[in-house]
C-alpha cells in the first residue's frame, strides 16, 4: 500500500512539474483502461491547462487517453473555428458527440454527391 501511495505522489509531482510520465500520452483512439478516477482527473486538469494555453495537440492526446468527451468536444470546436472540419470530425467522433458530427457528415455527403453528379 505504501508503494502505491509513493507512485501516486510521484505521478502528481511529475504533473505539477509539467512532466508527463511515459505511457500517459498516447496516439491511439481508445481511452486507456486501468486509469483510476484520480489519475483521469489529474490528467484532464493538466490537459485543460494545456488547451487554455494554446497547446491543443497535447491536450487532445491526453483527452483521447482519458476518454474525456467534453475536452474532445472543445478540441473539435477549436478545429471547426480554424476551418479544419476533418480534424474536428475526428475529435467529435471520439467524444461520441453525434450532434456535432452529423452536420459534418452532411457536408461530406454533399461534396461526394456533387463530385459524382459532375
Amino acid at each position: 500500500m505504501a508503494k502505491r501511495k509513493e507512485i501516486e505522489q510521484n505521478f502528481v509531482k511529475n504533473l505539477q512539474e509539467k512532466k508527463i510520465p511515459d505511457g500517459f500520452i498516447k496516439l491511439t483512439d481508445n481511452p486507456v483502461n486501468g486509469l483510476s478516477s484520480e489519475q483521469k482527473v489529474i490528467l484532464n486538469r493538466k490537459a485543460n491547462t494545456m488547451f487554455n494555453n494554446g497547446n491543443v495537440e497535447d491536450a487532445r492526446r491526453i483527452f483521447i487517453t482519458t476518454g474525456y468527451s467534453d475536452g474532445l468536444t472543445r478540441v473539435g470546436n477549436y478545429y471547426m473555428d480554424k476551418n479544419e472540419s476533418l480534424k474536428a470530425l475526428k475529435a467529435y467522433y471520439l467524444a461520441h458527440n453525434t450532434r456535432e458530427t452529423e452536420p459534418i457528415y452532411e457536408q461530406i455527403a454533399k461534396v461526394i454527391s456533387k463530385l459524382i453528379s459532375d
